[in-house]
């Protein structure tokens, strides 16, 4: 297995940022009340005699919104200040949580309302979390990135051992109304932190691009970018079976080990305990192993955990939660420092908007999945058949694992590609506009010029182009011509002032090493005749050079 390179810095070294320390302490308490507020939630359902699909939704209900929301979420953290933006979607989930509380209090809330509720919180963390996981790089330096994704799951796992075992003592003694009400006074945690912190002023001289634009920009981004996809299929080969675990725990906890609500806060504690361990061990563990051992070693070790809570007696479940808890943030910190280092700063937020579509949408639809399957089955059946895919995706490993360039890549704004010469002043939205690429090549060369520049059309693709194709003149059988389309010549702009980085423009200078002189032969752009109407309708520039050669 391929072992992907790694910076080697102790786990806890953010912490000494103190803007970090805060906001990672604000969360931690943010989600010890969201942690709080599942457990009461997933009580209530089973106090109410719910089904196992009802008690399954509640997983569901939370996870789903990042289905709709996490494209326009990821665009907007990359349009937006990310802080105001976290503070209004703060304040929102903030009411919610309030509106719950009160409905619990006043005995008017009924399963499906408060599934509605756990819906309407749901979209609030989905809206939040692209801006979370994009501000991370702007927290702490390139180099602690791995531990500072692993300290992200401290936020969450940390919480998942404390919360449980918190919430579950409060409903048994005051019912889960004092658990939601709990939960709504951490955000004010999270405001107060996100109030204090003064995040440096976005440049106001940077062109904005429409939400739309950004969305579709995002999207074809991840479609042409094979590190990242790959990241994505891992993601979703471990969470649509892993998602069994978290849905159907309270179930097998009132049903096969017979706890009541403190003996369920205690065994999902325990899973966060695991967790917690597994941030302090992994480190060591990715050094030993590598990221694609790591990830197929987990998904075994989390399988263990699936099964022991089916079957096992609570002497053995207990140890094996610890291992499950502890392979699942091996997992999700290996995934998400992964695409972290992977992804343009320029596309950050909308990449990791779509990584949490992947990985939240595959457990919402997974939570849904499985509540089925033990509703007509049995929660037991239903965990063995999630543990004996999780060990198919643990082998799967061998013939899909992580690109061997993952976090390698140079993600810096390359200044190799000079400004185009015009002959008139084209206006931002002036557009489509058609580039077209001369080169000339040597026929003995032709075809590893070809095969570079495929990957060329990926960079291109990548960075906002699209409609790409490479051609053979029909007259000089040396030259080749390469085309491609962006919605607006501010967009073109876009691609080489902001996006096109130093490992793109690799790519265009190993094709170039091909061509009889080095560099281009010439440059054209044609602009869309109805965005133009009484202007020249071309442009054109002699020589996009190497810096090897020039």
């Amino acid at each position: 297995m391929t072992t992907v390179a790694q910076p080697q810095f102790s786990a806890w070294a953010p912490l000494r940022s103190k803007i970090y320390r805060t906001l990672f302490l604000a969360q931690l308490v943010s989600n010890i009340g969201l942690w709080m507020q599942t457990v009461g939630s997933q009580w209530f359902l089973v106090e109410h005699n719910s089904s196992a699909t009802v008690v399954a939704l509640v997983q569901t209900a939370s996870l789903l919104p990042t289905l709709f929301l996490a494209l326009p979420a990821g665009g907007l953290a990359d349009l937006l200040d990310r802080r105001r933006l976290l503070i209004v979607v703060s304040t929102y989930t903030a009411l919610v949580a309030a509106m719950t509380t009160f409905l619990a209090y006043t005995h008017v809330l009924s399963p499906i309302m408060l599934l509605g509720m756990t819906f309407l919180l749901g979209c609030g963390s989905a809206l939040s979390a692209p801006a979370w996981q994009a501000i991370q790089p702007e927290l702490v330096p390139a180099e602690q990135i791995p531990a500072a994704s692993a300290l992200g799951g401290v936020t969450v796992n940390g919480a998942r051992a404390i919360g449980p075992a918190i919430g579950g003592v409060i409903v048994a003694a005051a019912g889960p109304a004092a658990v939601f009400a709990l939960n709504a006074v951490t955000f004010v945690v999270i405001l107060g932190a996100l109030v204090w912190w003064r995040r440096p002023a976005d440049d106001p001289g940077i062109d904005r691009e429409r939400l739309g634009r950004s969305m579709m920009t995002g999207l074809h981004y991840m479609q042409s970018a094979p590190i990242v996809r790959r990241i994505l299929l891992r993601s979703a080969l471990f969470a649509l079976p892993a998602s069994a675990l978290w849905a159907l725990l309270p179930l097998a906890s009132s049903h096969h080990l017979h706890f009541g609500a403190s003996g369920y806060g205690l065994i999902l504690g325990m899973l966060g305990v695991g967790a917690l361990a597994g941030v302090a061990l992994f480190p060591t563990l990715r050094k030993k192993f590598g990221a694609n051992a790591l990830l197929s070693i987990s998904a075994v070790s989390y399988a263990l955990g699936a099964v022991a809570v089916a079957y096992l007696p609570i002497w053995f479940v207990m140890p094996l939660l610890l291992v499950a808890g502890a392979a699942w943030i091996a997992t999700l910190t290996t995934l998400n420092a992964s695409i972290q280092l992977s992804l343009a700063h320029w596309v950050r937020a909308r990449g990791m908007s779509i990584y949490l579509l992947v990985f939240m949408g595959s457990q919402a639809l997974g939570s849904f999945i499985w509540g089925l399957i033990a509703s007509h089955a049995g929660f037991g059946v239903a965990l063995l058949i999630s543990a004996v895919l999780l060990v198919l995706a643990g082998a799967s490993v061998v013939v899909l694992p992580l690109h061997p360039a993952t976090g390698t890549l140079p993600r810096g704004v390359s200044t190799a590609w000079p400004t185009p010469t015009v002959i008139f002043g084209p206006e931002p939205e002036d557009g489509p506009v058609v580039v077209s690429v001369t080169y000339r090549v040597a026929p003995a060369e032709q075809a590893n010029f070809d095969r570079s520049m495929t990957a060329v059309g990926k960079a291109r693709r990548r960075t906002g182009g699209y409609s790409w194709g490479l051609y053979r003149d029909s007259v000089d059988p040396d030259l080749r011509v390469e085309q491609f389309t962006t919605a607006s010549w501010q967009d073109f702009q876009r691609q080489h002032r902001d996006r096109w980085t130093d490992s793109d423009h690799r790519l265009i200078t190993d094709a170039l090493s091909y061509t009889a002189t080095g560099r281009t032969e010439h440059e054209q752009h044609l602009f869309g005749v109805r965005s133009a109407a009484a202007r020249p309708v071309t442009a054109t520039k002699n020589g996009l050079s190497s810096p090897d050669r020039a």
